[in-house]
C-alpha cells in the first residue's frame, strides 16, 4: 500500500473563477437601471469564467451584446482590471476604478433638450 499526501487546498488569492463583488454589481446595476429607464438597454447577462467576469448588455434579448463590462484581476497591476468593450471588440475604456471606466457609457444618457 502506498501513501499519498493530501492534496493542498487552492490558494486563497487564486480563485477557481472570477466574479463581481456585491459593491461592483451595485455600481453596474445602477447604470443599467438608468439606461433601461432611458430605453437604451433591455437585457443583460453575467458570465463568471476562470480568468474573467463579464457583464454583457443587450438592446434585445436575441442579439450580440452592445457592451461588455469585464473584470480581469490579472491585469490589476498593469492597465487596470476593469474594461468596457464595444460590440465590435474595441476596448472603449480601461482602468483601475469601475466608476471611472463606466463614465464612457454614461455619456449616452446626456441628451440636448429642445
Amino acid at each position: 500500500m502506498t501513501f499519498q499526501p493530501p492534496t493542498p487546498f487552492p490558494a486563497a488569492h487564486d480563485p477557481a473563477q472570477v466574479a463581481f463583488h456585491r459593491s461592483e454589481l451595485m455600481v453596474i446595476l445602477s447604470l443599467y437601471g438608468r439606461m433601461v429607464a432611458a430605453g437604451e438597454w433591455r437585457d443583460y447577462g453575467i458570465s463568471c469564467l476562470s480568468e474573467v467576469a463579464v457583464f454583457s448588455v443587450f438592446r434585445r434579448t436575441a442579439e450580440h451584446p452592445l457592451y461588455r463590462i469585464e473584470k480581469r484581476p490579472k491585469l490589476r497591476s498593469r492597465q487596470g482590471q476593469y474594461a468596457v468593450v464595444g460590440m465590435d471588440g474595441r476596448v472603449l475604456k480601461r482602468g483601475h476604478d469601475l466608476k471611472t471606466v463606466l463614465r464612457v457609457l454614461e455619456r449616452k444618457l446626456i441628451r440636448s433638450v429642445d
